[in-house]
């Protein structure tokens, strides 16, 4: 028997977690985006055609839609975007950085250094080419995008995410590949609020770094030791584009 047919098989015992959302015409998008942007499943060739006897459909969306991957270029001009990265590239070690007992009292929590030391101690160092996810369990809100967004009476966003310094910490400390998250943007909004712009997912994507946003299911996995795959259509020249996240554990 070939060897990598029967590790296939040893992998299928494990679990198998999903980890990005559904989609479909209601989803939700960033309120930037135009209306119409999405139209997914129309009808361009229909069933009981004499030509042949099958159905196809057309798929619109924006590159920022439901659970998706940043790549560089989507905030760096001149930076690479989707052909740059190949498959190799789309499986990481999965570490999980749970903060929701701090989002619960906090709703504009963001993660810091001494969280992820924390973890450290706990699980061990973070490996070179880590996917480092940040649990906040902000997942639940979908696909209420308000609810996603923390939208308060007087029209300000509310939701947790990553600071600056802990994005240093795991880029240029510990060498991760790619960061993921919950929420809609990797700042927390108070960070962002404070810096007038996106500038923790600004330096993620500068550093020529990934990121997947809108994850979830984080709970369902343990803190370290699962694999996480990340799989896109091969588009050339996209910044963003939805992805199929899932991880393997034992």
């Amino acid at each position: 028997m070939y060897q990598l047919w029967n590790t296939l098989k040893e992998l299928k015992k494990l679990k198998w977690i999903e980890l990005s959302h559904p989609l479909n015409n209601s989803s939700p998008y960033w309120s930037g985006i135009p209306e119409g942007s999405v139209e997914l499943g129309k009808v361009l060739f229909d069933r009981g055609n004499p030509m042949l006897e099958c159905q196809i459909q057309s798929f619109r969306f924006p590159g920022q839609f439901g659970t998706h991957i940043d790549f560089p270029a989507h905030f760096v001009k001149g930076a690479p975007t989707s052909e740059s990265f190949g498959v190799q590239d789309g499986v990481f070690p999965l570490c999980i950085i749970d903060v929701t007992d701090k989002v619960e009292k906090d709703v504009h929590y963001a993660v810091t250094v001494a969280d992820i030391q924390e973890y450290e101690k706990k699980y061990g160092e973070i490996p070179d080419g880590a996917f480092v996810a940040l649990r906040t369990g902000w997942s639940k809100f979908w696909p209420d995008m308000n609810a996603l967004s923390g939208i308060a009476e007087d029209g300000s966003e509310n939701f947790p995410g990553w600071s600056l310094d802990a994005l240093r910490y795991l880029y240029e400390v510990r060498n991760a590949a790619a960061n993921g998250h919950e929420t809609l943007d990797t700042d927390a909004s108070a960070e962002a609020a404070a810096a007038g712009d996106l500038a923790c997912e600004r330096y993620v994507l500068s550093k020529g770094k990934l990121q997947v946003e809108l994850l979830c299911n984080l709970d369902k996995l343990p803190p370290a030791g699962a694999l996480v795959v990340v799989a896109w259509p091969r588009f050339e020249g996209a910044n963003g584009l939805p992805v199929r996240v899932w991880a393997i554990t034992e």
